[in-house]
């Protein structure tokens, strides 16, 4: 089980000076301004060190350890595209079947080895076979290398490889020594080893305490202006992260207190950026006993829910409604699908049509005690819902226990479960329209439990199409996301959007990446000047 899930909202701050690590403080009480050293706090736990089984949180790290063949972006209109990763070229036939990419020239691995075909052929067919989320591979077919510098990737339908070959797991190119030695040795990546080509190799690591990057001097774009080395601590709890920060203990916090935002704003010594993410939080409806087997009472509490408080009370305002479990700017999002919102008269008169005039029953939600974002906006649902006369108790468990608990046996789980999601890469259509509601014998997170062959056939034909003609995968899209709509198998609360508060001396322009959930690019840290 994929642990995906940030433990509050995002809020990124980073201090007016970065600190080398023997400077600490002068007299004045002012830090030396360095790029030896950047100290980072983050709630982000090592699950494992193997790029290809990688499938959690330690994509923060991984991130800035390895590289893909290609990166993606987003322009300020929301749409995805692509820039050169270690591919700096690349091309596909008419019916997308066959994509080539050409290796750039002069890059290496952490060990010294140049990076070859044989290394990304071997990294993809890892991934594909035996990867956290080799399933983004299904439509591989296969790996060709006509020379040490191309690599032909065969699918067996139409496929947006680009996508795939961008994703932020199972797309990260490792050299092939590594994966041979680990496919001899199980515990080969267990004591920290790591063969990539980013920007910082793994220095050292404590298990659950703190990760260690040093610049990689050979980096194909080079380290000049760039911080030298990277410490992170491990941090779970917000308010330990804002006495690190505020103590000068670190230079940049992952997740201090969203509550105290506006303070820090107020003190003058940030500038504030708002940027968007492709987290969305969605409230599955148990499907599978009464009440909530009944469509109209489904679609009642979805015009009972709060929505708009949720998100100025449970994001701190840093959020937009759904439309969908698809989030804004991540395909196939589409302005046309449409949204409740809360209209407690209507939800009454939906209840009593479902034979609940006045509600009259009980409903039993779980959330995630770790996610405070979820903490505070539970309870809203209840106060919401008691309005219509649906008592609603909260439960909060660990995550893993809840998630235990849900796959168990539907008939005697949670009536509501919250959950946080995101796409593994940059086809929401292919992983969260899939993952979160289609009903194959074991969905992954569709903790609704409804099933509908309609539904399924709209994002199984989507998925086909998306290759080879994306107008049309989006229309069956539309389609699918429109009867998520009408059935309400879940209400689709907010996704969630990301506060980066930079001081005057500092730049920090693509830290963070929409494509990249979970992931800040320590490279883009610089100072001004």
């Amino acid at each position: 089980m994929r642990g995906r899930f940030r433990f509050g909202l995002s809020v990124v701050i980073l201090t007016a000076a970065l600190a080398a690590a023997t400077a600490g403080w002068t007299a004045s009480g002012e830090r030396h301004a360095s790029l030896q050293l950047l100290r980072v706090s983050s709630t982000a736990a090592v699950t494992t060190w193997d790029p290809i089984a990688s499938f959690s949180t330690e994509v923060f790290y991984m991130a800035n350890v390895y590289e893909p063949l290609i990166w993606a972006t987003q322009t300020r209109k929301g749409k995805t595209t692509f820039t050169p990763g270690l591919a700096s070229t690349w091309s596909h036939n008419g019916d997308s079947t066959r994509w080539t990419f050409h290796l750039r020239k002069g890059v290496t691995f952490h060990n010294g080895d140049p990076v070859t075909s044989a290394d990304v052929k071997a990294s993809i067919e890892a991934a594909a076979d035996h990867g956290g989320a080799s399933f983004i591979w299904s439509a591989l077919k296969s790996v060709v290398t006509p020379d040490a510098s191309t690599v032909i990737i065969n699918a067996s339908a139409p496929a947006r490889i680009d996508l795939v070959a961008s994703s932020e797991y199972d797309a990260w190119i490792v050299c092939k020594s590594a994966l041979e030695a680990a496919a001899k040795d199980s515990k080969y990546w267990a004591s920290g080893r790591e063969c990539g080509t980013g920007p910082y190799m793994l220095k050292s690591y404590t298990a659950g305490t703190q990760v260690v990057l040093a610049g990689y001097q050979k980096y194909w774009r080079g380290l000049k202006g760039h911080f030298q080395n990277v410490v992170v601590q491990i941090t779970p709890e917000a308010i330990t992260q804002q006495q690190m920060l505020t103590s000068g203990q670190i230079d940049l916090a992952f997740y201090p207190p969203s509550e105290n935002l506006k303070k820090l704003v107020a003190s003058g010594k940030f500038t504030k950026t708002v940027a968007p993410t492709s987290e969305t939080y969605v409230a599955f409806f148990n499907t599978t006993r009464a009440p909530l087997d009944n469509k109209t009472v489904r679609q009642a509490l979805s015009w009972a829910m709060p929505y708009a408080n949720i998100v100025k009370v449970g994001a701190y305002g840093l959020g937009t409604q759904s439309r969908g479990p698809v989030p804004k700017g991540i395909f196939p999002w589409s302005k046309t699908t449409p949204q409740y919102h809360q209209n407690l008269a209507k939800a009454r008169k939906l209840l009593a049509r479902a034979g609940h005039q006045g509600g009259k029953f009980t409903l039993n939600l779980t959330y995630a005690a770790e996610n405070q974002a979820e903490a505070r906006f539970a309870p809203l649902i209840k106060d919401a819902f008691k309005k219509v006369g649906v008592k609603v108790n909260l439960k909060a468990i660990l995550f893993n226990q809840q998630w235990a608990q849900a796959k168990a046996d539907p008939t005697k789980a949670q009536d509501i479960f919250l959950l946080l999601y995101w796409p593994t890469y940059s086809d929401a259509g292919a992983d969260n329209l899939w993952s979160l509601f289609h009903s194959s014998k074991k969905p992954f997170f569709n903790l609704s439990y409804w099933k509908s062959e309609t539904y399924d056939k709209l994002v199984d034909d989507g998925a086909a199409i998306t290759g080879s003609n994306e107008a049309a995968a989006q229309s069956k899209y539309n389609q699918a996301m429109r009867m998520l709509y009408n059935e309400a198998p879940g209400a689709y609360l907010f996704d969630a959007r990301v506060a980066l508060l930079v001081p005057k001396g500092l730049t920090a322009r693509g830290v963070m990446n929409i494509n990249y959930p979970f992931v800040a690019f320590f490279y883009n840290v610089k100072k001004k000047g």
